[in-house]
């Protein structure tokens, strides 16, 4: 299975932006549907948004519908979650992660290859 390496977290103040990157290797992103996930401290695992393998089908979360965006690039093996608009509640480390479905699913646990987070900290 593909190994994936996340990027792009950072500590930002409420209202700003950040592009979180995902890159994979060993292997082609394309035969997997792909997932942000998020985990704030203290909180279960959440889902935050997902795009089919070939990027026809994408959701967001309800709570960050409006502000996030997903978008894939299969011939650079790479998925990208743009954040506009980020609230403190948006804390959390956001994960990367694969569901070998066509389109994946809006439940964190669905998601069986991760990877090794990326840390978001919003300051108000």
């Amino acid at each position: 299975q593909v190994q994936l390496v996340d990027s792009g977290g950072g500590l930002v103040q409420a209202g700003d932006s950040l592009t979180l990157s995902c890159v994979a290797s060993g292997g082609t992103l394309d035969s997997y549907a792909v997932g942000w996930l998020r985990q704030a401290p203290g909180k279960e695992g959440a889902f935050v948004a997902r795009i089919s393998r070939r990027g026809g089908t994408k959701n967001v979360a309800n709570s960050v519908k409006g502000r996030f965006t997903i978008s894939r690039d299969n011939a650079k093996n790479t998925v990208v979650l743009r954040m506009n608009n980020l609230q403190p509640e948006d804390t959390a480390v956001y994960y990367c992660a694969t569901n070998s479905g066509i389109t994946g699913t809006d439940y964190y646990w669905d998601y069986n290859n991760w990877g090794q987070g990326t840390q978001v900290t919003v300051s108000s």
